[in-house]
């Protein structure tokens, strides 16, 4: 595409799938159109994509109120020019004006839409002028207007307005890259090809990124390195050291694995466990078969539906991490934001349920399941496990908070981390994370036992 640097255009693309609902943003960016790009290409692109769709909201009510009609409809790829013109006007200081306007308007005349580049360029060098005074009307607001109405307005009813303001501002932040190592060898191998760790906030076995590209190195494409927020390690660690009542853990289930982080810690803190790895989606099932490889027969991936599930006193221990609204990841995958409804929450939560049910009638009696979801929301959260409870006897639920104690004396917490993940419990006994406040995403997590 003459005139239009390799970033925008691959930026451009991505953005396009996602809003007509062909993508997800995570996977394009990780797809090898991006992968081929050189560095730097690669980081403004990533930055362009995960901008603009953080910032969507906020980006159409500044440059719509600068069209000649500001209610008017707007084709996709016009859309799509004003905001990543917008974006970088408003949000990157180290892109000239004068590249943020000419390529946007480029991309939309090379889309197709003459008359259209012809809008993109006034608007946005209208735009370019206004910047200084748009970006001081309400100070400190702008991460709660780059979300829905509905979602702010329901997290501060829940949690609270300054809680509500954080998770926001997390939403608007790019994450820490956490990462997993096979052991102490891969760390140093890592810091020679000049990428930079700090130790992970939570546990021993984490590490955070700091600087240089791991995805380039060797360690990390013969999997000795895996991206996995800590949240989600977490997860599979207390799931791994669960309470349940039998003996020795031989069975394990993950009901809904892919992409499988989650199932090699499993496997790693139970090597004598065998695994049943389900999954719904053939593709996803297919890229997680590839993952959990070195395994071997320890771990069968299996096509498979959680809620249709017919085993019954079959397993030891489940790992029961739920499909959700995803609300406690906006900062990692912000288009979220874009596509939930308030609707879906009852939608996700009746399935939940479902799963939930099908593979306790598959636990066997003193079997644990552990219940997790990266949700923000009470109907996906505390109000299943409520619901469960009800209608499923012989279970009960067990207090997480013994396992950040158990997981801290077995070296798997650090101490700092299990100091403030016991501040993480609620009045019920789950853990919950709120984004940002301990380095992660947001989760949920609770356990509950079957009787001997």
């Amino acid at each position: 595409m003459s005139g239009v640097t390799a970033a925008r255009e691959a930026a451009f693309k991505i953005l396009l799938a996602v809003e007509r609902g062909k993508a997800n943003a995570d996977e394009l960016l990780r797809g090898r159109a991006v992968s081929a790009l050189e560095q730097a290409d690669r980081n403004l692109a990533t930055a362009l994509v995960l901008g603009v769709l953080r910032w969507q909201i906020l980006l159409d009510q500044q440059f719509k109120q600068l069209l000649s009609r500001p209610g008017a409809k707007l084709d996709a790829e016009v859309l799509i020019a004003l905001r990543m013109g917008a974006f970088q006007l408003l949000h990157l200081d180290r892109i000239p004006a004068h590249a943020a306007i000419g390529e946007s308007v480029e991309l939309a005349k090379r889309a197709g839409h003459r008359f259209g580049a012809g809008m993109v360029n006034a608007v946005l060098r209208k735009l370019g002028i206004a910047c200084s005074r748009l970006l001081d009307e309400e100070p400190g607001r702008e991460a709660e207007q780059a979300h829905p109405a509905w979602m702010v307005e329901r997290w501060k009813r829940i949690y609270g307005d300054e809680t509500a303001r954080a998770i926001c501002r997390r939403g608007q932040e790019q994450p820490l890259l956490a990462v997993r190592l096979a052991n102490a060898e891969v760390e140093r191998e890592l810091i020679a090809e000049g990428i930079n760790l700090a130790s992970g906030r939570l546990l021993a076995a984490a590490r955070i990124v700091t600087a240089g590209d791991v995805t380039g190195t060797e360690a990390f494409r013969s999997g000795r390195v895996r991206i996995q927020d800590e949240g989600s390690q977490l997860i599979a660690e207390i799931a791994a050291s669960s309470t349940a009542s039998v003996q020795k853990v031989k069975s394990i289930i993950d009901t809904c694995a892919a992409p499988g982080g989650k199932t090699m810690i499993l496997a790693e803190r139970n090597p004598e466990a065998q695994i049943v790895a389900c999954e719904s989606s053939e593709q996803r099932l297919s890229a997680l078969k590839e993952r959990v490889a070195g395994f071997g027969d320890r771990i069968e991936c299996r096509l498979a539906d959680a809620a249709a599930l017919k085993e019954t006193a079959t397993y030891d221990l489940a790992l029961v991490d739920v499909p959700c609204s995803g609300t406690g990841t906006l900062g990692r995958n912000p288009e979220i934001r874009h596509r939930l409804r308030v609707e879906d929450l009852a939608r996700h939560a009746e399935r939940q349920k479902a799963i939930l049910r099908a593979v306790a009638r598959a636990i066997r009696p003193g079997g644990a399941i552990v219940y997790s979801t990266c949700s923000l929301e009470p109907e996906e959260n505390g109000e299943v496990i409520e619901a469960a409870l009800a209608e499923m006897s012989g279970f009960r639920r067990v207090r997480v908070g013994r396992q950040i104690d158990a997981l801290h004396d077995a070296g798997v917490v650090t101490e700092e981390g299990a100091e403030r993940l016991r501040d993480c419990i609620t009045a019920e006994g789950a853990l919950r994370l709120i984004p940002g406040a301990l380095g992660t995403d947001g989760f949920f997590a609770a356990e509950i036992q079957q009787a001997d």
